[in-house]
C-alpha cells in the first residue's frame, strides 16, 4: 500500500490532505522523516503522523433493519440513504453489500471489506436471499409451483432460477431466491398474475435479521454471522 492512502485509510484525511502531511514533513516511517507519498509500505513499519502512531482500522460488518423509504447508496441527493442512519464516524469506508429498492424493508448489509461484500453479491456464490412477500390476493398452488421450476420475467431472456416457496398466512410468503435481478421479487410476482403489497428481506445466507433491531437501527455482526457468509 503507498504511504499516502495509509495516511487516508488510517486517519480523517483526504488523499490530497495526506499528501499535502507528507510533504511538510510531518509523517515517519519507522522514526524517520519520509517525504515520499507513493512510498510502498510492507505492512511492518511504524508510521506516525506528527508523532501519532497510526493504524489501519478493522474491517466492519454491520446489519441494519432497513425502514422504507431510504435508499441503499452510499450517497444521495433527494432522499436519505442507508448511511445516514449511522453515526458519521462509522461510515467511512462502508458500501453496502446486496440493495434493496427504497420501499423494501429489511435486511441490509454494510461493509468495508471489498471480497467479502462480492462474495455475497455475486451470482457465482449462489447465496439465498429470503424475503417476507404481502400479496394483493392470495397465490394460488400452481403459481407457487411455476416460482419453483422458474418463471419468464418481462423483458428477460433467461428465466429465474427454481425458487422456494413457503406460505405464511392467506397472502403472505416467504421466497428464498438466489439471484439479484432488477426489481426480481416483484417481477417474478407479477409473471405468475400477482401483485406485492410489501416486501421484507429477512434472510441472506444463514444471516438472519436480528428481531431486536427496529426500523433504522443495526449492530455489528458476530463472528459466526460474518463467517457464514465467507
Amino acid at each position: 500500500m503507498r504511504l499516502d492512502q495509509f495516511i487516508a485509510n488510517s486517519t480523517e484525511l483526504s488523499r490530497k490532505e495526506a499528501k499535502r502531511a507528507i510533504g511538510r514533513g510531518e509523517v515517519t516511517i519507522n522514526e524517520q522523516i519520509c517525504k515520499g507519498a507513493n512510498t510502498r509500505l510492507a505492512g511492518d513499519e511504524r508510521v506516525a503522523l506528527s508523532g501519532t502512531l497510526l493504524s489501519l482500522p478493522g474491517e466492519r460488518y454491520l446489519m441494519m433493519n432497513k425502514p422504507a423509504g431510504v435508499v441503499s447508496a452510499t450517497t444521495d441527493s433527494d432522499h436519505p440513504t442507508a448511511l445516514d442512519l449511522l453515526p458519521a464516524d462509522i461510515t467511512r469506508h462502508l458500501h453496502i453489500a446486496g440493495r434493496l429498492d427504497a420501499d423494501t424493508t429489511g435486511l441490509l448489509l454494510l461493509t468495508t471489506d471489498g471480497q467479502w461484500s462480492h462474495r455475497v453479491t455475486s451470482p457465482r456464490t449462489d447465496c439465498p436471499k429470503t424475503y417476507r412477500v404481502t400479496l394483493n390476493e392470495p397465490l394460488s398452488d400452481a403459481a407457487a409451483q411455476q416460482l419453483e421450476r422458474g418463471v419468464d420475467l418481462h423483458n428477460d431472456p433467461r428465466p429465474t432460477r427454481p425458487a422456494r416457496v413457503h406460505f405464511l398466512e392467506e397472502r403472505i410468503i416467504e421466497l428464498t431466491i438466489s439471484e439479484g435481478r432488477y426489481h426480481q421479487v416483484k417481477r417474478m410476482m407479477a409473471a405468475v398474475g400477482n401483485h406485492v403489497e410489501a416486501l421484507h428481506r429477512v434472510r441472506i445466507g444463514q444471516v438472519e435479521l436480528d428481531d431486536a433491531l427496529m426500523p433504522g437501527e443495526y449492530r455489528e455482526l458476530t463472528a459466526e454471522e460474518r463467517d457464514s457468509l465467507a
